[in-house]
C-alpha cells in the first residue's frame, strides 16, 4: 500500500505534459473533530492518489486544510469522494481565478497539530462560535460603512501586493502574531465598531472571528470564502471590485491578478512591481519582490553575494551549503536588511487613525 510520492517534481511535470489535460486549482478547509488524523490522512492519500490529485493538505484533530489541483476530468469523482465523508459533504470549494497545471507537483497529506498555526489554546473559547459570514455584496456594503474597521488577516508579504481599499494591514510575519496585535490596538472599538475581516480563503478568519468574539468584540464579520470566493462572486453578480492588486497564493503561481493596480514596489530598485520570486541561491532562497529589469540584472538573486555564489559550479555550491542550513533571511519574507526598498514597518494604530 503506497502512502507516499514515488515521483520527483520533474517526473510529475513530464507526466502532466504528456497527459495534456487541464487541471483545476482548488482550496477548501473545514473545522471538525477528527478522532484519528493519521488514519484519516492515509485514507485521503489513497483515494486522491488514484484521482491524480496533487497538492498540500494538512490534517489535524481540529479539521482539514487543503490546497490542491485535480484533472478537470476527475473533478466530479473528487467531489463525490468528498461527499462520502460526513463533515465534508457539500463543503465549499474555492476554485482559483487563474489555473496553472504545475501549481502543485506532489501530493502531500500531512498530519499537523493544527491546520493553521495560530498559537492559541482553543480550550479557552468555543471555535464554533464564529463571526457572521457575509457574501461579496454585503461585504462591499460593510466596508463603506464609517463604523466598520476592515482588517486583513494575512501576513505582510501577502497584503503588500494586494488588499482591499481602506484595509488595515498588520505588519506581521505570521498569523499568530496578528491576533494579539489586532486585539490590543482595536481594544477601544470592541463595542462601537464592526470588525470585518478577510483572508485568502477564509480559514484564518474562521478561527480569528471566534477568538475576537471571545475577547469581547460585539460585531464580528468575515468574508465568506475569502478573496478567492469574493472575486468569483463579483464576476458572477457584476459587483464593484474593491480589491486592489494581486492575491498572494501558496503554490507555484504565487499570486493571482485581481485588479490592474500595482501597489507594491521592487525591493531592489523601488520601481512599481508585484511579482514575488525566490532568490536563485538555494542557500538563501529569500522570498522578495523583483521587477523584470532587476531579475535580468541580478540573475534572479537578491544580492551580489548570492549572485556570485549562484554562478559557482553546482558541486561547489553544495559544498558551501553543507552543514549550514538555510540563511535566516528565508524567514524574513522580503525584509532582509540588504534590500533597500523592503517594506517599511507599519503601525496598525496609525493606519486605523487615517481611515476614521
Amino acid at each position: 500500500m503506497q502512502l507516499y510520492n514515488n515521483l520527483s517534481a520533474k517526473e510529475r511535470a513530464e507526466l502532466i505534459d504528456q497527459a495534456g489535460k487541464e487541471r483545476l486549482t482548488i482550496s477548501f478547509y473545514k473545522y471538525a473533530k477528527i478522532g484519528n488524523p493519521e488514519l484519516f490522512r492515509n485514507h485521503m492519500f489513497l483515494a486522491w492518489d488514484k484521482l491524480d490529485v496533487l497538492g498540500r493538505i494538512y490534517v489535524a484533530f481540529e479539521g482539514i486544510n487543503a490546497q490542491l489541483s485535480v484533472p478537470a476530468d476527475n473533478f466530479n469523482a473528487f467531489k463525490e469522494h468528498l461527499d462520502t465523508i460526513s463533515f465534508l459533504e457539500n463543503v465549499r470549494l474555492n476554485i482559483a481565478v487563474e489555473h496553472d497545471n504545475y501549481a502543485f507537483l506532489k501530493l502531500k497529506v500531512k498530519v499537523r497539530e493544527k491546520i493553521v498555526a495560530d498559537g492559541l489554546n482553543d480550550d479557552t473559547f468555543d471555535v464554533r462560535d464564529k463571526g457572521v459570514h457575509v457574501d461579496a455584496e454585503k461585504f462591499n456594503e460593510l466596508i463603506e460603512d464609517p463604523n466598520t474597521v476592515l482588517v486583513d488577516m494575512r501576513n505582510h508579504y501577502e497584503s503588500e501586493i494586494g488588499h482591499f481599499k481602506n484595509a488595515i494591514t498588520p505588519d506581521v510575519d505570521t498569523f499568530r502574531e496578528s491576533l494579539d496585535l489586532i486585539e490590543e490596538d482595536l481594544r477601544a472599538h470592541k463595542e462601537d465598531k464592526k470588525l470585518v475581516m478577510y483572508c485568502t480563503g477564509g480559514i484564518r478568519c474562521e478561527k480569528a472571528s471566534a477568538y475576537y468574539k471571545h475577547k469581547g468584540f460585539k460585531q464580528v464579520y468575515q468574508l465568506e470564502g475569502g478573496i478567492i470566493n469574493y472575486v468569483r462572486q463579483i464576476e458572477e453578480k457584476g459587483l464593484e471590485n474593491k480589491f486592489l492588486g494581486k492575491n498572494f497564493v501558496f503554490d507555484q503561481r504565487r499570486s493571482e491578478r485581481i485588479s490592474d493596480h500595482v501597489i507594491a514596489q521592487c525591493h531592489q530598485c523601488g520601481e512599481p512591481a508585484d511579482m514575488h520570486t525566490n532568490c536563485a541561491n538555494e542557500a538563501c532562497h529569500l522570498l522578495f519582490i523583483q521587477c523584470d529589469s532587476c531579475k535580468e540584472k541580478m540573475e534572479n538573486c537578491c544580492s551580489t553575494t548570492c549572485m556570485e555564489i549562484n554562478r559557482l559550479p553546482h558541486e561547489e555550491q553544495k559544498a558551501l551549503r553543507k552543514g549550514q542550513g538555510n540563511s535566516n533571511d528565508i524567514f524574513k519574507k522580503g525584509r532582509a536588511d540588504h534590500l533597500p526598498y523592503k517594506k517599511d514597518l507599519r503601525n496598525i494604530f496609525d493606519t486605523l487613525s487615517k481611515t476614521q
